[in-house]
C-alpha cells in the first residue's frame, strides 16, 4: 500500500535562509520557476514560504498538499510513474548496490537519475510537470500559495530524496519491498562471497563427498568433513558435539526445510525480557541480544539489496553499543557523534584531514550565496574545520557532509546532524 507522509509546518526563517541546497532540490525549483510566467508571483511565493504562511504538508503519490494562509486549500500534482516505469527504475537501482545505499544516506546520485532518464523514467520534474491548484482567487500559474508550497517542498526533498519517489508513486517501504523481490537485471549475476579458507562451500551429499578432494570441503584446509580429525572422517566434534560441516551435510541429505521469506524491513525489535538467574548478568545478556538482532538486521538488509554490510572496528562497535543501549562507558562525545551520524559522525569527531580544494571552494560559494550579497560570518579555516565566532565549528566529513560542533568546557562537542550545505547549519 502506498504511504502518505505528513510534515509539520516550517517555522519563520531567519535572514539568509535558502531554498534547495541539493542538486535535485534545485532541479525541482528550476521546474517551478521555468514554468511560471510571472516573477512577481514567485517572489510572493518565496516570501510566503519563509514567513510561515504554509501549514503542515501532506505528501502522497502524485500529490503535495497544504493549507496556506490558514484558509486556502493548495495542491501541487505530479504525474505518477507507471508499473512498467517502476520496473525499469528498479532495474537501474539494482544494477549498482551503491544506488540504494546513497538513497538511504539521503543522496540522489546523478548517475541513477541519468540512467533512469535513459530508460524513459522521469524522476525529476521538467517544465510544466508541476500542476498547481489553489482555492485562492489568484489566477497565476502558479499562484503565490502554490509557489510557496513548492519552495518549501524543496526543503523536504533536500532532507529525504524518498519524498520525490513518493510523489512519483512509491514510498520508502514500498520501494524496499519491491527491491527485495525484484529480479536482478540480465548479465549481472550476484557476486560470489570471497573464499577466506573458512567458508562453507556448496553443500554436498555424502555420495558426492566421497569423490571430493579434502581441500574442497568444509574449511578448505585439507582436514575434510571432520575438520580437526585430519583424516576426512565424519564424526562427533569436540565434547560430544557435531562439526558444522557434518551437520550441514547431514541436514542437506535429509532434506532441510526451505528458508522462510525475508523478514519485513519494518519489524520492530522486541526485547527478550529475561528472568533473573543466578550467576548471569541478565541486563548485559539482554543488551548483547538486542545488539546481535540489530547487527543481523543490518546484514540481512544489505544482503537483500545486494550491498555489503557495514564492517565496524572494535572501538566503533563499542561506541555503537553505548549509543544504542544507553551504556555509560565514558564515551559521551563519541556517543553523541554516533547518534547524529553513525560511523561517519564518529570520524568527523576524531580525525582531521585535508579535503580537495575545489570541494571547500564550492562549500564557501554556497555559504556566500546563502547571505544573498551580505557578508557571511567570518571563519577561521584549518584543514576540514571552520571555526566561527570561537564557539561554533563546522567539520567537513569524508562523506561530503558538514558536521556542526559547539565548544563546551573547552572541548568540541557534536551539536546536531550533518548537512550537505554548510549554510544550513549557520542560518
Amino acid at each position: 500500500m502506498n504511504a502518505v507522509r505528513g510534515f509539520p509546518a516550517f517555522p519563520l526563517q531567519r535572514a539568509g535562509a535558502r531554498f534547495a541546497t541539493t542538486w535535485w532540490g534545485r532541479s525541482w525549483i528550476k521546474a517551478l520557476e521555468d514554468t511560471s510566467l510571472d516573477q512577481t508571483l514567485l517572489r510572493k511565493g518565496r516570501a510566503y514560504a519563509k514567513t510561515g504562511q504554509v501549514g503542515p504538508i501532506t505528501v502522497s503519490p502524485g500529490r503535495l498538499a497544504a493549507l496556506t494562509e490558514d484558509e486556502y486549500d493548495t495542491v501541487v500534482r505530479v504525474e505518477r510513474l507507471t508499473a512498467a516505469q517502476w520496473d525499469r527504475f528498479l532495474d537501474q537501482v539494482a544494477a549498482k548496490a551503491g544506488h540504494i545505499a546513497a538513497l538511504l544516506d539521503g543522496d540522489m546520485p546523478h548517475e541513477l537519475v541519468e540512467a533512469a532518464e535513459d530508460a524513459a523514467v522521469p524522476l525529476l520534474p521538467a517544465v510544466g510537470d508541476l500542476e498547481p491548484e489553489c482555492s485562492c482567487p489568484d489566477w497565476g500559474h502558479p499562484c503565490p500559495h502554490a509557489a510557496a508550497l513548492c519552495y518549501q517542498a524543496s526543503w523536504l526533498l533536500d532532507g529525504d530524496p524518498f519524498v520525490l519517489l513518493l510523489l512519483r508513486g512509491r514510498g520508502r517501504e514500498d520501494l524496499m519491498r519491491a527491491l527485495q523481490h525484484h529480479t536482478r537485471p540480465a548479465g549481472r549475476p550476484p557476486a560470489a562471497p570471497p573464499d577466506d579458507g573458512h567458508t562453507l562451500h556448496a553443500p554436498r551429499t555424502p555420495e558426492t563427498a566421497e569423490t571430493a578432494e579434502p581441500s574442497e570441503v568444509a574449511g578448505g584446509d585439507g582436514r575434510g568433513w571432520g575438520g580437526a580429525h585430519g583424516d576426512g572422517a565424519v564424526g562427533p566434534g569436540p565434547e560430544g558435539g557435531v562439526f558444522a560441516a557434518q551437520g550441514f551435510a547431514e541436514g542437506f541429505a535429509a532434506g532441510v526445510a526451505p528458508l522462510p521469506e525475508p523478514p519485513s524491513l519494518d519489524v520492530t525489535f522486541t526485547p527478550l525480557g529475561l528472568e533473573p538467574a543466578p550467576g548471569v548478568d541478565v541486563a548485559a545478556l539482554e543488551v548483547l541480544a538486542a545488539s546481535a538482532a540489530s547487527r543481523a538486521r543490518a546484514v540481512l538488509t544489505a544482503a537483500a539489496l545486494g550491498a555489503e554490510p557495514p564492517v565496524l572496528s572494535e572501538y566503533q562497535d563499542r561506541v555503537r553499543l553505548a549509543a544504542e543501549h544507553d551504556l555509560d562507558l565514558g564515551l559521551d562525545a563519541p556517543v553523541a557523534a554516533w547518534r547524529h551520524a553513525g560511523a561517519d559522525g564518529l570520524d568527523a569527531l576524531e580525525s582531521a584531514w585535508t579535503p580537495p580544494r575545489h570541494e571547500l571552494a564550492r562549500a564557501w560559494a554556497l555559504l556566500e550565496a546563502a547571505w544573498e550579497g551580505e557578508e557571511p560570518p567570518r571563519a577561521e579555516l584549518s584543514r576540514n574545520r571552520w571555526t566561527i565566532g570561537g564557539d561554533r565549528q563546522l567539520r567537513y566529513g569524508r562523506d561530503g557532509r558538514w558536521y556542526p560542533f559547539t565548544r563546551r568546557d573547552g572541548q568540541w562537542w557534536p551539536s546536531g546532524p550533518p548537512e550537505r550545505d554548510p549554510a544550513a547549519l549557520l542560518t
